[in-house]
């Protein structure tokens, strides 16, 4: 659910027009509603009634303060894969031990940054950063606690850039290893195993092959329980999808439903890392129409956000519903809407039947508040872009729009003349 509509033919997020948004902050910018941030974080942990679980909310698909807070005050734990993400959801309220931190490459810099703080624990994806984390915790004497993130070989059935639980991929360890991995741990100074860790990709549309995954990390985790490994946690990452253009993904009850039926007779507490299915459809990118182009074979209208501000469709072909702010005429057109970054991928929809866009209108990209800002970028020397929260009746800018002094803070140009 979204909560953007129109009224009198003018779209709204909750009670506020956008088209005021773009003449009081400007453009391009993000506009995030509160109430679908907060619905879907409640029915998503709700799904899982009674049985003990905690909802660590991916970072990474929107990271913004404003957006972070607003989940730490429902109780949300946090799914890090830096220490700048680490930063990011303590100072927005979210505890350290309902933090677990992800991901590949983690530094012995962040790994003792996460182990000070006092995570719930590291999902640790290869022996070698294994033998890393053991490093630092012993130099902490401390014992970190470990989830081994597995692969069970599983097909996501999503776009191959966003599937992460095939043999192929750069995640995880071989479920047929962990077994030995288990073992080692168990056996090394500084580490501590407390749970597995499963994800298998984003933008999942069918249950089949999450429960695919659990149903193999349960014969691992019983296996392993059976040679007397202390296995109190599972998670299952995230990966729900969201509807882009038509899509059916499951909805988190049935997701829920599913999993706790899986789960019955257990002990093992489930851990879920939601990022998309949270924030995706609670954010539009707004911009507006700089100018309309005429060629032989193409009629462009070009707007003035790019590629840098909204990367998912260059970068994955992703598609995204496009909607006139206001509702000015009944009049179709087949039309290409680019943005002004000097590259041919600059294009947020191709051959799209439109309502006539004319110069100066408003337009708002849907569904693009999971991995929009945070994958932003200065692109074409572009100064970010603000980003406006509403609640009810009012708004709030989260992040100020960059300016030109933005873009070169940290830039040092050398002194040639003096130098030796």
């Amino acid at each position: 659910m979204r909560h953007f509509d129109y009224k009198n033919r003018a779209l709204f997020a909750e009670g506020v027009a956008l088209e005021k948004i773009a003449d009081e902050v400007g453009t391009p910018c993000f506009v995030y509603a509160r109430a679908t941030i907060e619905r879907h974080f409640r029915v998503y942990d709700e799904a899982f009634g009674d049985y003990p679980h905690l909802v660590c909310y991916s970072v990474k698909a929107n990271s913004t303060g404003g957006v972070l807070n607003l989940l730490a005050n429902m109780g949300s734990g946090a799914d890090i894969v830096s220490g700048g993400e680490l930063v990011r959801a303590m100072k927005a309220g979210i505890p350290p031990g309902r933090i677990v931190f992800s991901g590949v490459g983690k530094t012995k810099i962040e790994m003792a940054e996460a182990l000070d703080a006092g995570i719930l624990a590291f999902n640790i994806e290869s022996e070698p950063e294994l033998l890393a984390l053991a490093e630092v915790a012993r130099s902490k004497n401390m014992a970190a606690p470990v989830a081994l993130r597995v692969n069970p070989d599983v097909d996501p059935q999503t776009h191959p850039y966003i599937a992460t639980g095939m043999a192929k991929s750069k995640f995880g360890v071989p479920i047929d290893e962990a077994d030995r991995i288990a073992n080692r741990i168990a056996a090394t100074e500084g580490l501590r195993l407390v749970g597995i860790d499963c994800h298998i990709g984003s933008q999942l549309t069918s249950l089949d092959p999450l429960l695919e995954a659990l149903d193999s990390v349960l014969t691992l985790t019983d296996r392993l329980k059976a040679a007397g490994h202390n296995i109190e946690m599972i998670d299952l990452g995230g990966g729900l999808g969201i509807p882009y253009k038509g899509e059916a993904p499951p909805h988190p009850r049935e997701f829920g439903a599913a999993v706790v039926e899986r789960m019955k007779g257990r002990s093992e507490k489930i851990v879920l890392e939601p990022g998309r299915v949270i924030v995706g459809n609670a954010g539009l990118l707004l911009t507006r129409v700089l100018y309309r182009k005429k060629t032989p074979k193409k009629q462009f209208v070009i707007v003035d956000a790019g590629m840098n501000d909204l990367i998912r469709p260059s970068l994955y072909q992703a598609y995204h519903d496009i909607w006139p702010v206001l509702q000015e005429t009944k009049d179709e057109e087949l039309v290409d809407i680019v943005g002004p970054i000097c590259e041919s991928t600059d294009v947020f929809a191709k051959e799209r039947t439109l309502p006539h866009l004319p110069e100066d209108s408003l337009i708002a990209v849907m569904s693009a508040g999971a991995y929009g800002f945070t994958m932003a970028s200065t692109y074409n020397s572009r100064p970010l872009c603000a980003e406006v929260l509403v609640s009810g009746e009012q708004y709030h800018v989260i992040r100020k729009r960059g300016d030109y002094a933005s873009l070169t803070i940290g830039e040092v140009i050398p002194d040639w003349e003096n130098e030796t």
